[in-house]
């Protein structure tokens, strides 16, 4: 991709995403007197953050701790949690919180007064905040949009530029055409990638853009296998792209799952039944609808009483379905939700190169390890996002600006045959035959012609062919990520090694290589630099 720059900007901190931990990140910088410049590929609104239903898993006043939060997420995490790093984001859950509640957010109240609180699956009390009955995210959402933040809409990023000391800026595009913005400082808070699928309950524009931009700046990612797929999301035959989710607080709140039989899907699969860790619901209903050769099972929530005033953003969806869930059951079924892996960071989102910064979905801290607990996701984009506000003022001083701009080498794939492809091998439950024939397909997809055909000039075209390049650069390093994980553990499921191995209780970890290519990091190397372990100078 040839660039023609048409404008520029400076700036101390480029935030790249417009949720919560994008936005966290930019109020907290700018409250340190950086000059923040944040770009978001869609509208105000066009977020994960916008859609997230059930809550922010935040420690409870009474019946509650931290070791317990602590607890609850190194379980769901199946061993790959760092429990230091679980900690440090739960110990700092409240203060973010009233950080947020502060700027005006409003969380649901009970009869007593108290914050409503509720329980979802892997958690053993109720802890989870919520605002609008199922609306917690758009609330969140709408208060760090109300703080006034200045953000560019429509403005999504080409490449990280970089040089000997690290980040010097980015090159972007917008409605003004390309442009480079001069910076020592860039966050990723760019969200998921579950638009690697061809069912999900992501926004459009979850197209794993910072994954790709931090590979090819020279980061590190890990976990990128551990996929967690929601186990209960509205289903509608034939229905793709994003799908309304059923919040898991519905089962919190007393439904439970049925096959078309009338039969519990998850009776002695665990302890906790509907409320077990969501990889385990997740396989549980596979399990099932392969046994009846089903697509999708139910959830039955009739017995809840006030379910319309408790979850209208779920009633909304349920009706447009023509389903009322007061009187009817709810079909389900499984689909790509979350990555619980991502850029490798530090509990203030240092990346391994120097003024690279991740926060948010994209990143991997160490929280999440092989699948997330729920309503930790909130949690980590508030704690973190703030931090990394703050760890950014550690580069004022740093060398910046974009000098030399060559050509953008961006190879992608059709994206509906790459999610065609992923949704058929890389799902709920895969094997190495599948994950090995998925790889080399991806290959064969970028020999296709018209691959690196020139691209038009309107910026809605440029940012489809960045995303899809995303996309395609993504899926190389799960599905590279995936068959080298020959066990089974949290939300990556592997029939052909259906346990967990000891041996493989670690992360596995990729970067590209010379030749554009994701590899894996085999020589045992910490997968961190020795910077991000510096302590924070302290606020002047």
């Amino acid at each position: 991709m040839s660039i023609t720059v048409e404008w520029e900007a400076e700036a101390d901190l480029i935030v790249v995403g417009g949720g919560v931990a994008g936005l966290t990140a930019a109020r907290t910088a700018s409250l340190r007197g950086l000059r923040v410049l944040t770009l978001s590929k869609g509208g105000p609104t066009d977020t994960s953050t916008q859609y997230a239903q059930g809550g922010i898993a935040v420690v409870a006043p009474h019946g509650d701790s931290v070791e317990s939060h602590v607890q609850d997420t190194v379980i769901a995490g199946a061993g790959l949690c760092d429990p230091e790093a679980v900690r440090s984001i739960v110990e700092g859950g409240v203060d973010a919180v009233a950080a947020l509640t502060d700027l005006g957010a409003v969380f649901d109240h009970g009869r007593d007064g108290e914050v409503s609180r509720t329980r979802e699956g892997g958690h053993s009390t109720r802890r989870i905040i919520h605002a609008g009955g199922d609306a917690t995210g758009a609330e969140v959402q709408r208060a760090l949009n109300a703080a006034g933040l200045p953000v560019i809409f429509g403005a999504a990023v080409v490449d990280i530029v970089t040089g000997p000391e690290g980040v010097r800026g980015v090159i972007a595009v917008s409605d003004k055409g390309f442009g480079v913005v001069h910076a020592p400082a860039v966050l990723l808070a760019t969200g998921g990638l579950g638009q690697l699928y061809a069912c999900s309950t992501n926004p459009a524009g979850a197209t794993a853009d910072g994954v790709a931009l931090a590979l090819r700046a020279g980061a590190v990612v890990a976990d990128l296998e551990f996929v967690q797929f929601h186990p209960t999301v509205l289903f509608s035959p034939g229905g793709v792209g994003r799908r309304p989710l059923i919040s898991e607080a519905v089962r919190g709140e007393g439904a439970v799952l049925v096959d078309s039989q009338g039969n519990s899907v998850t009776a002695g699969v665990h302890e906790r039944g509907d409320l077990a860790p969501r990889d385990i619901v997740s396989r549980a209903i596979h399990a099932r609808m392969q046994q009846l050769g089903a697509d999708h099972v139910y959830l039955d929530a009739r017995a809840i009483d006030g379910f319309a005033q408790r979850f209208p953003t779920i009633t909304a969806s349920c009706r447009a379905a023509g389903i009322d869930p007061t009187g009817d059951l709810i079909p389900v079924a499984p689909a790509a939700h979350y990555q619980c892996g991502g850029v490798v960071t530090d509990t203030h989102g240092r990346t391994t190169v120097p003024g690279l910064y991740a926060a948010g979905e994209v990143a991997r801290t160490g929280l999440h390890g092989a699948n997330r607990l729920a309503s930790n996701s909130l949690l980590e984009g508030l704690v973190v996002g703030g931090r990394a506000g703050v760890a950014a003022s550690e580069r004022s001083g740093a060398q910046a600006g974009v000098t030399d701009i060559g050509p953008v080498h961006l190879p992608r794939a059709d994206r509906k045959l790459l999610q065609e492809l992923m949704t058929a091998r890389a799902s709920v439950v895969r094997d190495g035959d599948g994950l090995r024939a998925a790889i080399l397909r991806v290959m064969g997809l970028l020999a296709d012609p018209g691959v690196d055909a020139a691209p038009q000039e309107n910026p809605a075209a440029v940012i489809s062919r960045l995303e899809d390049s995303a996309l395609t650069l993504t899926a190389r390093a799960l599905l590279l990520a995936a068959a080298a994980r020959t066990e089974s553990r949290g939300c990556h499921t592997r029939s052909d090694h259906p346990e967990p191995r000891e041996e493989q209780r670690r992360s596995i970890t990729v970067r590209l290589g010379s030749d554009g290519r994701p590899k894996l990091i085999t020589d045992g190397s910490e997968p961190t630099a020795p910077w991000i372990r510096t302590p924070l100078r302290p606020a002047s």
